[in-house]
């Protein structure tokens, strides 16, 4: 699949159809380990993985990474549905199978911690996100986090790949 020409009309409802599995996958892996963690962590107690440099404990952030904006939980709730938005728009267009996975992490990990700020308490768009990943001393985050990273990584190794050819 060139980017030079135009798709065949088969190539991008399966370029969708990959981006929306991927989303629907990243969902339910956040979501399933949220679950967990809401039943068997404590925000007490840590769990060590790696010594201190990565445990699980259970935490509820109103705001972003590290808590930043905890206080405009519905803004960011605000900002979280337009993301969600934007990356429907931009899965139907995907051109490459790569683009469609890094669309498709993005999308679901913004769906996986947007489902937080809707459905958990205190109450619908203010909800805090679960998170169970502590890493040392620094934050605690959760899937939806590393599966958002992981999409950011793959989006731009594939911006700059076509950017040095």
């Amino acid at each position: 699949m060139s980017s030079a020409g135009p798709l065949s009309p088969h190539v991008r409802p399966r370029l969708f159809l990959l981006a929306v599995a991927v989303a629907a996958g990243a969902v339910l892996i956040d979501q399933g380990t949220k679950a967990l963690a809401l039943a068997e962590l404590s925000e007490q107690d840590r769990v060590p993985l790696l010594g201190d440099w990565l445990g699980l404990q259970l935490a509820f952030n109103p705001g972003t990474v590290m808590s930043l904006g905890s206080g405009s939980t519905w803004l960011i709730t605000l900002i979280a549905a337009a993301a969600t938005i934007a990356l429907l728009i931009a899965a139907t267009r995907a051109r490459t199978a790569g683009w469609a996975v890094a669309i498709g992490l993005l999308w679901g990990g913004a769906v996986g911690n947007l489902l937080d700020r809707l459905l958990a308490p205190p109450g619908f768009g203010r909800g805090h996100v679960t998170d169970f990943l502590a890493y040392g001393n620094l934050f605690i985050g959760n899937l939806a986090d590393v599966i958002l990273g992981v999409g950011v990584g793959l989006g731009l190794l594939l911006y700059l790949r076509k950017a040095n050819t």
